[in-house]
């Protein structure tokens, strides 16, 4: 982080990434747990994931308020507008990661009251895979890493093919047995909340790239998820 001739607005700038890395933190914990209680069916863990969203939402006003601040008083360019800039940005994205999670978590307790399925394995393995994007790119912004940052961002199709097989897997389930359409909607939803959630990790990818090179990624992202397309075939049944 550059060095200013004003020690405070080097402090304030070092005080803005050091509560965007503590958010950080708090997002990738709260979806680590909220995936955890789906595979443990930890209802607790469920309950303590949806309990501490607040704390997320708050501090993403506090980084706001931080950052407005900065800009009204410091009126920063190049490589610090940046900065302030992308703590506003990545805070937002940070908070929907929040959201997310306890979006999970509360179909977690609905699941767990549910014979178990093994599809919660691919759940888990797919949330594994996000949680890996998540924690690259908060080292990437730690670290100030265009470098990382885009290596985050070319890797977002690992986590939309998995989403992809789990997808067609879970519509196979709800064909040959009719009875497991609730349930598999619940998990439907929880991958799409996982999907989402790496989206958002690419997003920060992208803001951290810019604000480390001052470039920008291309607006061709890889995506790799056809969900939107996939044919659900069916039997029409004859009329007697």
């Amino acid at each position: 982080m550059t060095e200013h001739i004003v020690k405070a607005f080097t402090e304030q700038l070092e005080g803005l990434a050091t509560s965007v890395a503590q958010m950080g933190g708090l997002a990738e914990a709260q979806l680590a747990d909220a995936i955890e209680a789906i595979a443990r069916r930890d209802n607790a863990l469920a309950e303590t994931v949806i309990a501490g969203d607040p704390r997320i939402d708050q501090l993403q006003q506090q980084i706001e308020d931080q950052a407005l601040k900065v800009l009204a008083l410091r009126q920063p360019m190049a490589v610090d507008l940046r900065e302030t800039l992308a703590a506003i940005k990545i805070a937002s994205e940070l908070e929907r990661i929040g959201d997310l999670a306890k979006n999970i978590a509360k179909r977690a307790l609905v699941l767990n009251r549910e014979p178990p399925i093994r599809l919660t394995q691919s759940l888990a393995r797919m949330g594994r895979a996000a949680l890996s994007q998540l924690k690259l790119v908060l080292d990437a912004y730690s670290d100030r890493n265009a470098e990382g940052a885009e290596s985050v961002w070319r890797n977002d199709g690992e986590i939309d093919e998995i989403y992809n097989s789990l997808f067609r897997e879970l519509l196979t389930y709800m064909m040959e047995d009719p009875r497991t359409i609730g349930l598999c909607t619940h998990l439907l939803f929880i991958a799409k909340n996982i999907e989402r959630s790496g989206d958002h990790a690419t997003n920060i990818a992208e803001t951290v790239y810019h604000m480390a090179s001052g470039g920008h990624l291309s607006n061709d992202r890889p995506k790799a998820d056809v969900t939107s397309s996939t044919n659900v075939p069916f039997e029409q049944r004859k009329s007697s």
